[in-house]
């Protein structure tokens, strides 16, 4: 009988990122109801890369030529073969570029239930309840899967990073012939950006188009981030005009985040931004505008230039720190 949880954890080289680290402490608050034990399998590393110290009891990993870059197929026979070896009752992953791909072909060929985008887990009487956002955000549904293995995606950021417990995990290398893999991979453009991708940023400070130049998006929205830590991020009309690039885009066409603090600054509320961060523990709203919707959405608002109050907040910011 299926029991435990697997978790799908992503990498950067070898190197577990912080939704590894986030998805594995969820998974051990859960494991005493859901019953069984906590494992994770990353594809395209070769070590365990101290998963262990954050609840892994023990960590498959999938290596090889055919694993070292993200492609459909491969990504999918090697979770599967993972899955068959654990056989666990949940698998948790990271809401992703890739997960968004591979899991729901991993879903119809395992015949198991999926609930994506999660933002809150929780199990009552041993039985799995999701909450995720629809409606671009505008409510939450209660989700419950019925089938005996249940596939959940949850949004970076939705339940914090887990102290380290020390402990230490086995580690399995399993071998995995690719059945059928239709894309190949030709090469990778590695980004020169330094900050933390808008996916996992636990700060954001986005930027509109009332910015009206490339220059004073990066004078104003760049430097208030740089000083509070925080990632840059635009809206579509920012991103369209030419002022930031697309990878920065927030939004319904953009990323979808869930940062602790999300700042607006100049940016009017439009339903297509809001569904990209609207589950932000905190916003806040900067507009000259009293009227503009994002403040019908925002923790706090300030009613005011941006050029005025972004140089002054980010004064007062690194003054304190």
């Amino acid at each position: 009988m299926a029991s435990g949880i697997l978790v799908f954890c992503e990498h950067d080289n070898g190197a577990p990122k912080k939704t590894a680290f986030e998805l594995l402490g969820k998974a051990v608050s859960l494991s005493a109801d859901v019953g069984g034990s906590v494992t994770a399998v990353m594809v395209g590393a070769d070590s365990s890369g101290g998963l262990g110290e954050y609840g892994a009891a023990t960590v498959y990993t999938v290596a090889g030529d055919d694993f070292a870059t993200y492609t459909t197929g491969a990504w999918t026979d090697a979770v599967a073969a993972v899955i068959a070896e654990v056989d666990p009752a949940l698998v948790l992953a990271p809401a992703s570029s890739s997960t968004r791909d591979f899991f729901p072909r991993l879903s119809a060929r395992l015949g198991a239930g999926m609930i994506t985008e999660a933002t809150s887990l929780s199990a009552e009487g041993g039985e799995l309840v999701a909450f995720r956002p629809v409606y671009g955000g505008k409510a939450f549904s209660g989700v419950k899967v019925t089938s005996s293995l249940a596939l959940v995606t949850v949004r970076p950021n939705s339940f914090g990073q887990p102290s380290a417990t020390g402990g230490t995990a086995n580690h399995e290398a399993l071998s995995v012939v690719v059945s059928g893999n239709y894309a190949s991979h030709v090469d990778t453009v590695a980004s020169t950006s330094t900050v933390v991708d808008l996916t996992e940023a636990d700060r954001i400070v986005s930027g509109g188009r009332s910015l009206k130049s490339k220059e004073a998006y990066d004078d104003v929205i760049g430097t208030l981030a740089a000083a509070m830590g925080a990632t840059p991020g635009a809206s579509r009309a920012a991103v369209d005009a030419g002022y930031a690039s697309h990878t920065s885009q927030v939004g319904q066409t953009g990323k979808v985040v869930n940062p602790s603090l999300y700042i607006a600054c100049g940016i009017s509320g439009a339903i297509q931004h809001l569904a990209g961060m609207r589950t932000s523990k905190v916003i806040v709203a900067i507009n000259k505008d009293p009227d503009a919707p994002i403040f019908q959405h925002a923790t706090y608002g300030i009613v005011g230039d941006l050029f005025d109050v972004c140089p002054a907040l980010e004064k007062v910011i690194r003054e304190r720190l």
